[in-house]
């Protein structure tokens, strides 16, 4: 399967430190691609969120595979359903559940989810 890439967007921090803005730009979701996010856990620790935006009236299903790493890949990919005309923010709690040699995670959707997926993380670096 030939998967669409997205990447983790990071808000940038404005000059007081105070908060951090970001547009996001969002991915159309092909279900039968499936999605693969580049450098997934290279930001700061716990801060990656995946937003979902199911756009179709029924609703579908987010999977998250397992990743090539042992011993927590062995937990295998784990579904999770996202409601019809609704936006779900997945933050994932065990990262090397799913995390892959190269830093990415992979992601399939059912057929029936149409919409669209970003991500989006702090930065690790400083002062950005």
């Amino acid at each position: 399967m030939a998967r669409d890439s997205i990447i983790v967007q990071c808000p940038v921090v404005e000059k007081t430190q105070s908060i951090a803005n970001a547009t996001v730009t969002k991915s159309d979701i092909t279900a039968s691609n499936g999605v693969v996010i580049k450098n997934a856990f290279k930001n700061k620790n716990n801060s990656l969120f995946i937003f979902v935006e199911n756009t179709n009236d029924t609703d579908g299903t987010v999977t998250f595979k397992a990743g090539n790493f042992y011993p927590n890949a062995m937990l295998g990919d784990l579904e999770t359903v996202v409601e019809a005309g609704s936006t779900s923010v997945l933050q994932i709690q065990d990262a090397s559940r799913f995390e892959n040699k190269d830093g990415s995670i992979n992601i399939d959707f059912s057929a029936d989810l149409v919409g669209q997926i970003y991500a989006v993380a702090k930065s690790v670096a400083l002062n950005v």
